[in-house]
């Protein structure tokens, strides 16, 4: 790729058939992962150990390690970026979780109100991603929606041009899947 790409129009190439490798890739669209981190990241209690930037390169890391893809745009990058950065925050709540469970072999006090805070919190990730999976077992395409949204802040058309649906099927799915994780949830 030559200097003169932006962020968009080197995914967009992405659509014509070009090729890239992540590498070449990443400088053009750190920004927007990075803005999709810090969106995760306000989710999380404000002593987070990850930062927005750990989370990007995580999420580098798992795309680098996946089987070749080849992304067909924005959309399909994003929707891919979105599943790397889930399965990075479940792995680090369940990292976290296993540590208070004295895997860190830490003492704390029975009375710890801020320990138990950020247990609950991670407990709650945790929760959402059993939820995930156990409508993802039933309605596959309606967690993929969850994620794309939740994960990667895409917009319904976007997740339309992903799945191959209309933008009617996603808002309909989106309604659902909040719906049944409310149900699921209680």
């Amino acid at each position: 790729m030559d200097s003169t790409f932006t962020p968009s129009t080197a995914l967009q190439r992405l659509k014509s058939g070009e090729q890239f490798s992540l590498g070449e890739l990443l400088p053009y669209v750190y920004g927007e992962l990075k803005g999709m981190a810090r969106a995760q990241m306000r989710h999380q209690r404000a002593n987070h150990t990850l930062q927005a930037s750990a989370l990007v390169n995580a999420v580098y890391l798992k795309l680098e390690r996946s089987p070749i893809i080849n992304w067909e745009g924005r959309e399909h990058f994003f929707a891919s970026a979105a599943r790397a950065m889930r399965q990075v925050l479940i792995d680090h709540a369940r990292t976290a979780n296993r540590a208070k469970r004295g895997g860190d072999m830490q003492r704390r006090e029975l009375r710890d109100d801020r320990a138990e805070e950020q247990q609950h919190e991670t407990l709650d990730l945790l929760i959402l991603n059993e939820a995930l999976e156990k409508l993802g077992q039933e309605h596959e395409r309606k967690e993929q929606v969850v994620e794309m949204r939740y994960f990667a802040g895409l917009s319904e058309q976007e997740i339309a041009e992903v799945l191959g649906v209309s933008t009617k099927t996603v808002e309909r799915d989106w309604a659902f899947a909040q719906a049944w994780l409310a149900r699921e949830l209680r």
